[in-house]
């Protein structure tokens, strides 16, 4: 649960600082709707953590400011791509989920329910990035995103 706790710490700080650089003002309720979306899976990952005694991740100052600083990029791109890059991260965290989903115990009914509400809201926020106009990120963007994400986890799941 901690892994997940900092993606919302990421999400909270992508999505607050792409709204900031927004261009109008659809795309900027979009990006706020998803962060303030993004605020009850924070405090669903922490119950969870605090209920099974575990802790968050003490690097979570340093993923808010690099993700914040992501976000910036993104939104300062225009927004069909700030909205290519809420759908895709959106799409890399269900997938994530997903993963995350079978491999909990299936008797962690809590921790089950936390991950699968995730998961569906996740899917809900890349449908409206993508109905809204998201264009589609270039491939090495997504394989950096992909990266970033995988050395996020492995690095949380530790510290």
């Amino acid at each position: 649960m901690r892994v997940n706790h900092v993606g919302e710490i990421c999400a909270q700080a992508l999505y607050q600082s792409q709204a900031l650089t927004s261009r109008s003002d659809k795309v900027r309720k979009t990006l706020s709707l998803a962060a303030l979306e993004e605020q009850d899976h924070l405090r669903w990952c922490e119950n969870r953590i605090n209920s099974l005694g575990g802790r968050k991740s003490l690097l979570n100052p340093a993923w808010y400011l690099g993700s914040f600083t992501i976000g910036l990029a993104a939104g300062f791109a225009g927004d069909r791509i700030n909205l290519g890059f809420l759908r895709e991260t959106e799409k890399q965290v269900e997938g994530h989920l997903h993963s995350h989903l079978d491999r909990l115990p299936k008797n962690d009914l809590a921790s089950r329910a936390v991950v699968g509400a995730m998961k569906e809201d996740e899917k809900q926020h890349g449908e409206t990035a993508h109905r809204a106009g998201a264009s589609e990120l270039p491939l090495p963007i997504k394989f950096m995103m992909r990266l970033a994400s995988r050395v996020m986890t492995g690095t949380a799941h530790w510290i």
